[in-house]
């Protein structure tokens, strides 16, 4: 699985305002839905129930929230790169300002699971980090995310 796969142009917003984590999952919620044709309210419910179950906060910034949809057909992606960093309840206890979430059908199995490895394995790279907050447009954002990255240093 290559993020190219699972993250359109469309779906990425370089600049976001919100200043509550109910509000940057509802920017998550409103890319998602204009791009893959589903419902907001259903696209924020499932959001919202993930993140009731525990914070996808991972650390340094970022968030990787996720949920299964009914009428995907595919994994799916939408980036978010907030103005101001809000509170998530993530596990360093830092705000967040980057958001990649991910989407899965209602049936995928272990794609769904590859699919957050990936995502939170290359996110945990400072400098792709620095590079994304630094990143003025969805497209310069979108190279930096689909290109091949070096395994981080364990």
């Amino acid at each position: 699985m290559q993020i190219g796969d699972i993250l359109d142009r469309g779906a990425i917003a370089a600049r976001a305002s919100a200043p509550s984590k109910r509000q940057a999952l509802t920017a998550v919620a409103d890319i998602a839905a204009r791009n893959f044709g589903i419902d907001v309210a259903v696209i924020l419910e499932a959001l919202s129930e993930r993140e009731a179950a525990g914070s996808t906060g991972v650390g340094y910034g970022v968030a990787v929230p996720h949920a299964r949809l009914p009428g995907l057909d595919r994994m799916r992606g939408v980036f978010v790169r907030l103005d101001q960093p809000v509170e998530f309840e993530s596990v360093d206890e830092q705000p967040v300002d980057l958001i990649f979430a991910l989407f899965a059908p209602p049936n995928a199995s272990s794609e769904h699971l590859r699919a957050l490895a990936r995502v939170s394995r290359m996110l945990r790279q400072g400098d792709l980090r620095e590079h994304l907050r630094n990143a003025r447009t969805p497209d310069a954002i979108h190279a930096l995310l689909v290109q091949d990255q070096p395994s981080a240093a364990a």
